[in-house]
């Protein structure tokens, strides 16, 4: 679901917690979530809705007047959905990119993880070599990286976004970078990695 920058503005400030989509099938559930580039909106209620049922306060409530809101509904065919919205606060993975005073033990623990996905992987190990990619060509598109080892563009994001869910990386207007947490694990993984770069300590 799009937000725009102001509309997210207001949602975290708490001035807006309805919104209207048009939609041909519901594309969110009560009790879901959604990480934007404020922070992480959650979904109160998802129902169907009459356009001529809704009021003016509804509309402002939604950031708009309501022959703003008449005429943004009225762009597309569908149904249209009166959503619910709360700001549930700052996206986690943005803490947790930034932690990269980790124990012998975290670095053990996100160690494990990488390797459990490498080996539920049927194309084989790639999450080190993803992070050297990153590492070593930030801000440059993933279709151009992805490409380079054989990967599609698709599947290349959407694996660097497994990473990101573990704070290793994080995404810039074009491409991506490690974060400090991912800089510190590629490093332990690089010392403890014989044969590549470091020695078993």
């Amino acid at each position: 679901m799009m937000f725009s920058n102001l509309d997210l503005e207001r949602i975290a400030a708490g001035e807006v917690d309805l919104a209207f989509r048009v939609w041909r099938r519901p594309m969110h559930t009560p009790g879901g979530r959604q990480r934007t580039r404020a922070g992480v909106v959650g979904f109160t209620a998802v129902e169907p809705v009459d356009p001529a049922d809704i009021t003016r306060e509804e509309a402002a409530r939604a950031g708009r007047t309501l022959s703003e809101l008449e005429a943004f509904l009225a762009r597309k065919d569908g149904t249209v959905y009166r959503i619910g919205l709360q700001f549930l606060g700052p996206d986690e993975r943005v803490a947790l990119r930034e932690r990269d005073q980790l124990t012998s033990s975290e670095l053990g623990e996100v160690a494990e993880q990488l390797a459990a996905v490498d080996r539920r992987s049927s194309r084989g190990p790639w999450t080190r070599q993803f992070l050297e990619l990153i590492e070593g060509r930030p801000a440059e598109l993933a279709e151009t990286i992805g490409a380079s080892i054989g990967w599609e563009r698709a599947p290349f994001k959407a694996n660097v976004r497994r990473l990101k869910e573990l704070g290793l990386t994080e995404s810039l207007p074009t491409g991506y970078r490690l974060s400090p947490r991912g800089m510190a694990v590629l490093a332990s993984l690089r010392r403890h990695t014989p044969g590549r770069g470091g020695r078993r300590s």
